[in-house]
């Protein structure tokens, strides 16, 4: 049998079938949008007669009279009123034309993917939030997740933000191990590549879970609102410090909350302790600290890994030296043993008499040390003793003579520390992609955030004594004499270093002779050139710093 061709109209005119339905489609979109105000009005009269007949439905019937004359007398009232039924008629086309308008659909509960993943959730904690002779366990396989969870957001990829678990009151939430268990399963099952942070409430058997958003890492080097004493390590969440400073984002100014840390007589935390991978941000941490001791104080550089990561600060008003090798960085921490037992012993006169403190005293003095454990294994390369065991005095009593210690190495170098440096550097940093495990055995704490996977330079944790860990982002302070440091911020760093001391004349300075294997730093030799040419020149910082030298050498 043959088969029979098509309407002309259905295999020829396809083209205008289409423009006919675009056609059609577009008259009917712009008679909805001429129509939407008549349509929005219908639908309101339409939803208050309805309102009107649910009233009327639910009055009792020894009522209904009443309101019936109550109802007649506004509608006589309006009616004898000059242009009391114009007013009547706009009010009922605007109580319309409101109640009628449209309204976007308020969520009441999660949807299917997010009903699916809180499901998920609680089917995976069933295991360690249930046990066996459990007579009413508010974990088990099919129950009801809805008891137990709760306060739950989600961002827009499905993942929750924020979740409540209640959990059974015999969980050993008291043990770090059980935690660290529940927080590593609701880390994955949540979603990885984020942070998130656990309060832990073990009187009310609750555990909230939030996802954090990253710390910024566009504030940089600059002059921070601070008092004496006072000193900026970076920025934290807003929540978990009690105050903020303002500073410079980009182009605009903000508020944000900083990581403050005290040192001065009166701290509890007189010295630091920050340790990083390489690559983790520990020199733009030390540069940061130097030049904001550097607007009150005087800071002395001992850098260990020889690379010039301070060479910036060479030569600059208040900085006392800036030492690379193992010999001068063992002149630079003698004189800065003695520094502070004159610092101690001076104080101690003063007070005695009943006279202020002198002011080379009260002048804060900083000892950055970088990567000191390159340099004790040079100095017992060479048979020198280890600079490191210079550093009692200053960390035993530095807080008493205005010396603040600031040291910086890497975690495998950390078992070389030795028990001085681990007792008196109450105040720690820890920075770079590290595990809890590391993280606790630097700060004495675990973290009540997940680490993340992959962290900028600058990014890491910060304890206080005894205080709560608290995530840092440090301020980017990026060398300004390397060649990958952008122009805006050269400048800006260069703009906060102090000025370039006047240099030593050359008469004076040949009349130093240093002997040959003993290194004096470049920025003391004025200091020392001064005390040979002058023995009965005053007392001070530069005055001890040349006879200490001096002592060094001999």
């Amino acid at each position: 049998m043959a088969r029979r061709p098509l309407p002309r109209i259905l295999s020829s005119g396809s083209v205008s079938l289409t423009r006919g339905r675009e056609f059609a489609r577009t008259a009917t979109d712009n008679a909805t949008d001429v129509l939407q105000p008549l349509i929005t009005v219908t639908r309101g009269l339409r939803l208050l007669a309805g309102t009107a007949r649910r009233r009327w439905a639910s009055t009792p019937k020894d009522k209904r009279g009443p309101v019936l004359f109550t109802v007649a007398a506004c509608v006589f009232g309006l009616a004898v009123l000059p242009y009391g039924s114009v007013i009547a008629l706009v009010s009922v086309m605007g109580a319309a034309a409101w109640a009628g308008r449209e309204r976007t659909p308020v969520r009441t509960g999660p949807d299917e993917t997010e009903t699916a993943r809180l499901r998920s959730l609680y089917e995976a904690l069933v295991p360690y939030f249930s046990v066996a002779d459990d007579p009413a366990p508010l974990y088990a396989h099919g129950g009801d997740w809805q008891k137990v969870l709760g306060d739950h957001a989600f961002d827009g990829d499905g993942r929750p933000t924020r979740l409540r678990i209640s959990y059974p009151a015999y969980f050993t939430d008291g043990e770090a191990a059980a935690r660290a268990r529940i927080e590593e399963l609701l880390h994955a099952k949540s979603g990885r590549g984020r942070e998130y942070r656990f309060d832990w409430d073990e009187e009310g058997n609750q555990l909230v879970m939030s996802a954090l958003d990253a710390l910024p890492t566009t504030i940089g080097a600059q002059r921070f609102v601070t008092a004496p004493g006072e000193t900026v390590l970076g920025f934290t969440d807003g929540d978990a410090v009690p105050r903020t400073v303002p500073v410079t984002d980009g182009d605009t100014t903000r508020d944000a909350p900083p990581v403050v840390w005290r040192t001065g007589a009166r701290s509890t935390e007189p010295h630091l302790l920050v340790v990083g991978q390489p690559g983790s941000g520990v020199t733009t941490l030390l540069r940061s600290v130097a030049l904001q001791a550097l607007q009150h104080g005087d800071v002395l550089v001992v850098e260990g890994n020889g690379t010039g990561e301070y060479a910036c600060l060479a030569g600059r008003d208040g900085v006392l030296a800036v030492e690379c090798g193992p010999a001068g960085a063992l002149t630079t921490l003698e004189w800065a043993a003695h520094e502070t037992e004159r610092r101690l012993i001076t104080a101690n006169r003063a007070r005695q008499a009943g006279h202020p403190v002198p002011d080379d005293v009260r002048r804060p003095l900083w000892i950055l040390l970088d990567r000191p454990g390159v340099l004790g294994h040079l100095a017992a390369t060479d048979g020198r003793p280890d600079p490191r065991d210079l550093l009692q005095l200053p960390l035993r009593h530095g807080r008493a003579a205005n010396v603040t210690v600031v040291l910086a190495d890497q975690l495998d170098d950390l078992d070389g520390l030795g028990e001085t440096v681990r007792t008196h550097t109450r105040a720690r940093v820890v920075l770079g992609r590290c595990s809890r495990d590391q993280i606790a055995s630097v700060l004495g704490a675990e973290p009540h955030t997940t680490p993340a996977p992959d962290v900028p330079p600058g990014r890491g944790y910060a304890r206080l004594g005894t205080g709560p860990v608290l995530r840092l982002q440090v301020p980017a302070t990026p060398d300004p004499y390397d060649e990958a440091t952008g122009e805006s911020q050269r400048q800006t760093v260069l703009g906060l270093l102090p000025a370039l001391r006047e240099a030593a004349e050359p008469a004076v300075a040949a009349d130093v002779a240093e002997p040959a294997g003993t290194a004096v730093p470049i920025d003391m030799a004025p200091a020392v050139a001064a005390a040979v040419s002058d023995p009965a020149a005053p007392s001070g910082p530069t005055a001890a710093l040349a006879g200490d030298g001096a002592k060094a050498r001999g």
